[in-house]
């Protein structure tokens, strides 16, 4: 009896390791595949509408075009699939500003709504695709489009950006890289997948490193 009592507290101690180590194994299987998938639509959406840089897009028609390249459960198109707060302007005027179900990288705020506002889908297999097209440089054009993929789901925690959610940045070359690798917008991992950062957008450059770096997932914050 004594000796199975030891064994019930040594398993007590171990299983709730054993079993976040085995999420997040799964978290960065469905993150490779995930990737995988969103390179390969991109590629046919490429093939038929002949266009292979972000700029090519704006706000309202990436999305459309996109998500026909997918098993999809649900499009939600420009509306929002997930809830968010209000914000208050400085002009009195309210605009939905945070999305209430991501937490950043920190998990210290939840993370801005205007990251994710330009169409939102379901896969059959349970992820959430983002998309995002911004226009960072009125003055030269320039515009870019960032997809982010809740790789299982808006349902199932942890929910935040660079634990179970990652954001991939459509280059001018037409491929699809990880934020944070080289030459993508947010790369400075220091303000951008950071443990100790309180930026709403803190954990939008942390896909590059979780795909690249073999601790990565042992060492979430």
């Amino acid at each position: 009896m004594i000796t199975l009592g030891i064994i019930g507290v040594i398993a007590a101690l171990t299983l709730p390791s054993v079993v976040n180590s085995s999420q997040k194994r799964e978290i960065k299987a469905k993150l490779e595949k995930n990737y995988s998938i969103a390179q390969q639509a991109l590629q046919k959406l490429y093939y038929d509408e002949g266009m292979i840089k972000g700029g090519s897009y704006d706000g309202t028609t990436f999305e459309p075009k996109y998500v026909k390249y997918f098993n999809v459960l649900k499009d939600c198109g420009m509306s929002y699939c997930v809830s968010q707060s209000n914000h208050e302007n400085d002009d009195g005027t309210v605009s939905k500003w945070y999305i209430e179900n991501y937490k950043t990288y920190s998990r210290k705020r939840n993370v801005k709504t205007s990251m994710f506002d330009d169409g939102q889908f379901y896969t059959t297999d349970g992820s959430f695709y983002m998309i995002e097209n911004p226009n960072l440089s009125a003055s030269s054009g320039e515009k870019y489009v960032y997809i982010s993929i809740d790789v299982n789901g808006a349902a199932k925690k942890p929910n935040a950006w660079g634990h179970d959610l990652f954001t991939f940045q459509v280059m001018d070359n037409g491929k699809l890289l990880p934020m944070g690798a080289p030459d993508t917008v947010y790369n400075n991992k220091q303000n951008y997948c950071s443990a100790t950062s309180n930026s709403a957008i803190n954990g939008v450059g942390c896909a590059y490193y979780a795909l690249t770096d073999e601790d990565y997932f042992k060492n979430l914050p």
